[in-house]
């Protein structure tokens, strides 16, 4: 009788198993993954800040406290329910500094850097994923044109470029701040540590501070503040026009048109919001109505500068006027330039919108700027972005208002800078019930991934469709 033959049990190999799903969602859903992601990092970055070894006094941080620390740290937002500068140890600011950074390297560019370590190579589809951190509108129909964004052969050392460019400028920034640091009495190692904080916030633009005071010490130290702004407006216009101006600074005319939106747009609204603020806050003596002319001119622009998602602040943002608060919602809300680490729904969002009306006003058919024409399909993704915003900015509004029943100014003022990442706050925060820190975070969360996986998506989707349907006008207005 023959013998029956044995069968051989399969061996698995868990490692193979971890590269084929993170190959699919490369492939399927860059979207899904960079969410899957960054979700990952905040609950790693939680279960950190709860141990106690986090904590100046070594005892555990609660599970609300810590998730909310997390989400601020890695989406680069700011806001806190904790005092962050006595609440954490040495080792837990090393960790804040840690998750900003990793924050600041922005969603697409992560995910895909996680897929180049699992999977040990970077295909088509992959190097798409990490360039359209750069450029969300690279797998949408249409010419795009590279100079705005990383070409695809050069995705390989992504990572490098953009470590070297924070890096470069941030410790650029750390060592131009020490002497201001050493003025104000401590340390001397003290205040190398402080500095570089500082740098590390500035140009992620978190705006945490590693003193308990805040930038009081500094309020009247231009030097210092001026190097503030510089590291906030240095994050917030965003990597490709880094690489534009340090590449043809000299050819300004071959800059690409999301490079010159980027950089007119912010201009146009910095020194809107400035003067926005000298008008409204010269009376105010709580704010700058003690100051003299010319430190009321600057101190506007600081706070002008610091709305784009800085989340610096040299006097309390409760003690603006009304009218200031909700400019500084506007602003906070229109947020920084694309693929920065700054939020909002950004400047060249604003600006297509802005082009679209003129457009439409002078009875074009198509939108121009810079001697090009801007696609419509862009104008669809610019009216997505900013609906998809205002939507979660409503609900967790509304869903904070009735958690907290404080005023509707102050908690609106906290969900928008929770949205676009500024961290700039009116003290809902620190005093919101768990329940409340918990529609914070994911509001964070949602303004930091949410837009632009959106946005992502969104261009990266296009359907054939092989017929058309009869066309009927709406009446608009």
């Amino acid at each position: 009788m023959p013998a029956r033959p044995t069968l051989r049990r399969r061996v698995v190999d868990p490692t193979r198993t971890i590269r084929g799903r993170f190959t699919t969602a490369i492939r399927h859903s860059p979207s899904r993954l960079a969410i899957l992601v960054f979700s990952a990092l905040i609950l790693v970055f939680t279960g950190v800040f709860m141990l106690p070894v986090t904590a100046a006094d070594g005892t555990p941080t609660s599970f609300a406290d810590a998730l909310f620390t997390a989400a601020s740290v890695v989406c680069v937002t700011g806001l806190s329910t904790v005092d962050m500068a006595t609440h954490w140890s040495t080792f837990g600011n090393v960790v804040v500094v840690i998750g900003t950074q990793i924050g600041a390297l922005g969603v697409l560019t992560l995910a895909s850097i996680l897929g180049l370590v699992v999977t040990r190579r970077l295909g088509l589809r992959a190097k798409l994923i990490a360039a359209g951190d750069s450029n969300p509108l690279r797998g949408h129909a249409g010419a795009v044109p590279e100079g705005q964004a990383v070409r695809l052969g050069e995705v390989g050392t992504l990572l490098a470029t953009v470590a070297i460019s924070t890096l470069s400028i941030e410790i650029a920034l750390g060592v131009l701040l020490v002497p201001s640091v050493l003025v104000t009495g401590v340390p001397f190692w003290t205040a190398v540590g402080d500095s570089f904080y500082y740098a590390a916030m500035a140009f992620t633009n978190t705006g945490f501070s590693p003193n308990p005071e805040g930038l009081a010490p500094f309020e009247h130290d231009y030097w210092f503040l001026s190097l503030l702004m510089l590291g906030v407006i240095a994050g917030s216009i965003g990597f490709p026009v880094i690489r534009t101006l340090t590449t043809q600074w000299r050819t300004p005319r071959r800059w690409s048109i999301h490079v010159k939106l980027t950089l007119a747009t912010s201009g146009i609204l910095l020194a809107a919001g400035t003067a926005a603020y000298i008008a409204l806050e010269s009376s105010n003596h709580a704010t700058f109505g003690r100051f003299g002319a010319g430190d009321t001119v600057f101190q506007s622009l600081f706070l002008s500068t610091m709305t784009r998602s800085g989340g610096f602040a040299t006097v309390p943002v409760d003690d603006l006027h009304g009218a200031s608060l909700l400019v500084t919602d506007m602003l906070m809300f229109i947020g920084g330039g694309s693929a920065s680490t700054a939020g909002g729904i950004k400047v060249t969002t604003l600006a297509v919108l802005f082009l679209a009306a003129v457009a439409e006003a002078r009875g074009r058919r198509s939108m121009e700027a810079f001697g090009r024409r801007v696609p419509s399909d862009v104008l669809r993704l610019a009216v997505a972005v900013v609906l998809w915003g205002a939507t979660i900015i409503a609900l967790s509004t509304v869903t904070l208002l009735q958690i907290t029943q404080d005023s509707l100014d102050h908690v609106l003022f906290e969900v928008i800078s929770a949205f676009a990442t500024s961290g700039l706050s009116s003290g809902v925060s620190a005093s919101a019930p768990e329940a409340g820190k918990y529609v914070l975070a994911a509001t964070m969360f949602l303004g930091r991934v949410g837009t632009v996986t959106i946005a992502a998506a969104l261009a990266a989707s296009q359907s054939r469709q092989l017929f058309t349907r009869p066309e009927e006008r709406p009446i608009v207005g």
